[in-house]
């Protein structure tokens, strides 16, 4: 399937068939381009004490936003895979008091030896970074290490 209107719309009903909680936090794909990955998710469902976004769902979008950009790359391909977070680390620069959106921009040709490396042994890793922004400003930034393994029938 190469069809990234089809491919976004796939994306986001995994996540919610698959991930429960992606549903209830009103997680959707909102962009794909080839090169990047763009996520949004509301406010209400996502607010802490402080009347801000909490820390745990702008991270569980930053990992959704990550994971995502390996799955669809991999179906763009015709590449199937267990893709999992392996590492990460994240930076909490700015509260963010809204709806917001994470993106995962990326370089598809920097990805191809990862890709041939995934097709001659059946596992690869991808070294991602996914930002939110709010205001203007950088509020989040985070980076991830995904591990994909094939399928075994």
């Amino acid at each position: 399937m190469t069809d990234r209107a089809a491919l976004r719309d796939e994306l986001t009903a995994t996540w919610h068939r698959e991930i429960p909680i992606v549903a209830a936090m009103g997680v959707t794909v909102d962009a794909y381009d080839g090169r990047s990955l763009t996520v949004r998710a509301p406010m209400q469902p996502n607010r802490n004490v402080h009347g801000t976004t909490f820390a745990g769902s702008l991270y569980s979008a930053c990992v959704l936003t990550g994971w995502g950009a390996v799955w669809l790359v991999l179906r763009e391909r015709g590449l199937d895979g267990v893709i999992y977070a392996a590492e990460s680390a994240v930076q909490y620069r700015k509260a963010v008091a809204g709806d917001f959106v994470c993106r995962c921009a990326f370089d598809p040709e920097a990805l191809e030896a990862e890709l041939e490396q995934f097709k001659t042994s059946g596992r690869t890793s991808f070294d991602l970074a996914c930002t939110i922004d709010h205001d203007g400003k950088r509020a989040v930034a985070f980076t991830g290490r995904y591990v994909v393994h094939a399928k075994h029938s």
